[in-house]
């Protein structure tokens, strides 16, 4: 029940997962998560087709659960939730590593900007 309120899903604890917002399924699906006690935990795309106030409170319960010792792995192509939530970004293309570091420092690269943001790099 802890992860639950701490998942800001207490009050919906007997209602079925179907039933759920998209965010709701999303914090129930980290709450699931949650509940093994990881290390380590791996998000792929969470914040996909939130709103951007249902990805602001992602990314506070996101950040609370680093806050808490847990590491975090996230692959993530909604670029400014991570900014907002991670320490370091590391950037593949193909499989292949681009850039890595700072956030900030990555997403002002040239060839990522031109990759993923289709903005041309400078020749």
């Amino acid at each position: 029940m802890a992860i639950l309120e701490r998942c800001g899903l207490a009050g919906k604890a007997n209602r079925a997962a179907a039933s759920l917002t998209l965010l709701d399924r999303k914090r129930l699906e980290l709450a699931r998560a949650l509940a093994s006690g990881p290390a380590a935990l791996l998000l792929d795309e969470v914040a996909g087709g939130l709103t951007e106030h249902e990805c602001e409170a992602l990314i506070a319960l996101i950040r609370d659960v680093k806050r808490s010792g847990v590491s975090i792995v996230w692959i993530e192509h909604v670029v400014h939730a991570l900014i907002a939530s991670i320490d370091r970004l590391l950037v593949l293309h193909n499989g292949a590593f681009i850039a890595g570091g700072d956030p900030h420092a990555v997403i002002a690269n040239p060839q990522v900007a031109e990759i993923y943001m289709g903005i041309e790099a400078d020749a």
